[in-house]
């Protein structure tokens, strides 16, 4: 093993325990929480945790600035219960199992990788879904939103085909917030899954 390399597996495994750490000393390890990924500069899980003010909001991001504009907000507005972390989706999925459930999940227009070659890098793959099903509490919904039709319908075929998802087609959208990214979109498409039993 080359050097570069391990120090690359070094920095991976700091990173992991940190955010270990985090997780057991910020969040509550007997309520569910409600989860975002990447959440961008926080509009909509500010505007979320301001109407739900009993629930605590974790919103990840790999974005370093996006994140510190996100705690000044929720800073700002005295929100104690709701968190922006710098994360990998992985990384923060893998640290939270074994100590907090999830009650929501939501993931608001991600990069959707248009071109087939890029596929690889969307967030909702297989293994994505049956990782966030592992965190999911009973009736868990995981909300999905993008512009991109190709993106929307990906996420659609993933959930549908996925053994522990089953899409709600007549479900609503618990809570409309305007994102920045959506103010600037002529249409949106949203889906809505819940965990199975």
């Amino acid at each position: 093993m080359s050097e570069g390399y391990a120090a690359v597996l070094a920095r991976v495994a700091q990173r992991k325990a940190e955010l270990f750490q985090w997780c057991r000393q910020q969040l509550p390890a007997d309520e569910p929480i409600v989860l975002e990924f990447g959440c961008g500069h926080g509009h909509f899980l500010t505007a979320y945790a301001e109407a739900f003010p009993s629930r605590t909001c974790v919103g990840i991001d790999i974005i370093h600035r996006r994140i510190e504009k996100a705690n000044e907000k929720a800073r700002k507005r005295g929100l104690d219960r709701l968190h922006f972390l710098k994360a990998e989706a992985d990384e923060f999925v893998e640290a939270l199992s074994g100590h907090t459930r999830v009650a929501a999940f939501f993931m608001l227009f991600p990069d959707p990788w248009p071109k087939k070659r890029h596929f690889k890098h969307r967030m909702v793959q297989p293994d994505f879904l049956e990782a966030i099903a592992g965190l999911a509490e009973p009736q868990a919904r995981f909300h999905f939103r993008s512009d991109h039709t190709g993106y929307h319908q990906w996420t659609a075929n993933h959930l549908y085909a996925h053994p522990r998802w089953d899409i709600l087609p007549e479900a609503m959208w618990p809570f409309e917030r305007e994102t920045v990214f959506q103010s600037h979109m002529e249409s949106y498409h949203s889906v809505i899954a819940q965990v199975r039993d």
